[in-house]
């Protein structure tokens, strides 16, 4: 688009926009958990697992905007100032993810230690996963029972999330007075927040990743499972802010405001994150199978067996190899629907991602993981947490403009041009 873009008046202001969105979103949300609660009576560790795959997914993805925030103001950025009001509104859903996470730690302390973190109860008998003895006989947790208690995984779970919204709710603050008294100073604030945001979000997700995923199998050893969430959390999210935007354009709100320079630029920066989620998947399968250590080697075993091997070729082929191809050309990186596709294919693939990453821990008797599948509580999880999300993101959506009409850069974005 020309430079001398400018921005529909209109679209500034959008209150009571997208209500209709958010009340929809919560009906279909609420009538999801209600029937993933039924199903947790049903077959609870099915559930419980369901439950957790879908918070994870969609925390990272919050995870990530967070990171993309904080990016964007410790690089004094100015083209990406149009596109940090919806990453502030789809922060804002940070304690709800906090809420909707809480009855997995919960029931794992109250109602069954072993419902999904085994290491949480020491009885546990490992021959009926292929094991001996129990738990509490093992030398490895043992080893690691100071991180690996139930009281610290409780503490830890409320830090991460409390610093999470902290963040969050800073970079809100600041910006939307900001709107109303066009202060600089509030700029410098949101630098100096992004300044010790990103090192304090950074270990906050590595240590999450840990003990929500990579502790469900804790006799595994990676170095490098941290970065691969990471990694992982800003290719949805980018996905995610390229969809919320084109569906703020259709919705006629940011008619005049988004361009095709930001869908290129956004483009490039997700063309980037599929080679470095791509080198660090690659570097934790090539270390761990050069060394050939046991302890490190069993978790790729698990996933090569069954037809969990055909979801590793499809991360390979799916998740790697076809975005990094389609997001070669230009055209894909600016045309509506070639981004959109390819946006909804990350969102896709990463989900196949967590699967691949959670799912094997749940293994038979012989100690082998169960088969590659999707069960009608995953959708159901997925669609519960999903759509409480929308809500909160469509509620906070109206409670400002639909960009930071007076950031010092928002000409500069708005005008942006390739």
């Amino acid at each position: 688009m020309s430079s001398t873009t400018t921005v529909n008046a209109s679209s500034l202001s959008s209150a009571d926009q997208g209500t209709t969105f958010g009340r929809w979103a919560l009906i279909v949300g609420v009538v999801a958990l209600i029937l993933s609660a039924v199903g947790f009576f049903l077959s609870p560790h099915t559930v419980a697992s369901s439950w957790l795959l879908a918070v994870i997914f969609w925390t990272s993805m919050a995870i990530g905007m967070l990171f993309l925030i904080m990016i964007h103001h410790i690089f004094d950025a100015g083209w990406s100032t149009v596109l940090r009001r919806p990453l502030e509104h789809a922060v804002s859903v940070f304690p709800w993810l906090a809420a909707l996470f809480f009855p997995l730690v919960a029931l794992s302390v109250l109602y069954d230690p072993s419902l999904l973190w085994k290491w949480m109860d020491p009885s546990y008998d490992l021959s009926t996963i292929g094991g001996h003895g129990t738990i509490g006989d093992d030398v490895l947790w043992a080893k690691k029972s100071g991180y690996l208690s139930q009281t610290f995984f409780t503490v830890r779970y409320i830090f991460y999330f409390g610093a999470f919204t902290l963040l969050a709710s800073r970079f809100r603050f600041h910006s939307f007075a900001q709107d109303r008294d066009g202060e600089a100073a509030h700029t410098h604030s949101m630098r100096k927040w992004a300044a010790f945001g990103i090192p304090l979000t950074a270990l906050c997700a590595t240590f999450a990743s840990i003990d929500w995923i990579k502790s469900l199998d804790y006799h595994w050893f990676s170095t490098m499972f941290g970065v691969w969430f990471f990694a992982s959390s800003m290719r949805i999210a980018l996905a995610g802010t390229v969809l919320i935007s084109l569906l703020l354009v259709k919705q006629g709100m940011f008619k005049g405001i988004l361009s095709q320079a930001h869908l290129y630029d956004l483009g490039k920066i997700m063309l980037a994150f599929t080679v470095f989620w791509g080198y660090i998947s690659f570097s934790q399968y090539f270390l761990i199978w050069n060394a050939n250590i046991p302890e490190e080697t069993f978790w790729y075993v698990l996933r090569e067996g069954g037809n969990w091997w055909y979801v590793g070729l499809f991360l390979i082929f799916g998740h790697f190899l076809f975005p990094f191809l389609y997001l070669l050309g230009y055209r894909n990186k600016v045309l509506y629907g070639r981004i959109a596709f390819i946006s909804a294919w990350f969102l896709l693939a990463q989900l196949v991602d967590f699967y691949y990453n959670i799912m094997p821990y749940k293994k038979d008797e012989l100690g082998d993981s169960l088969p590659f599948s999707v069960s009608v509580w995953d959708i159901t999880s997925l669609v519960a947490v999903g759509g409480i999300c929308a809500w909160v993101f469509s509620n906070s959506l109206g409670r400002s403009k639909i960009i930071p009409v007076r950031d010092p850069r928002i000409l500069e974005s708005v005008h942006h041009h390739e």
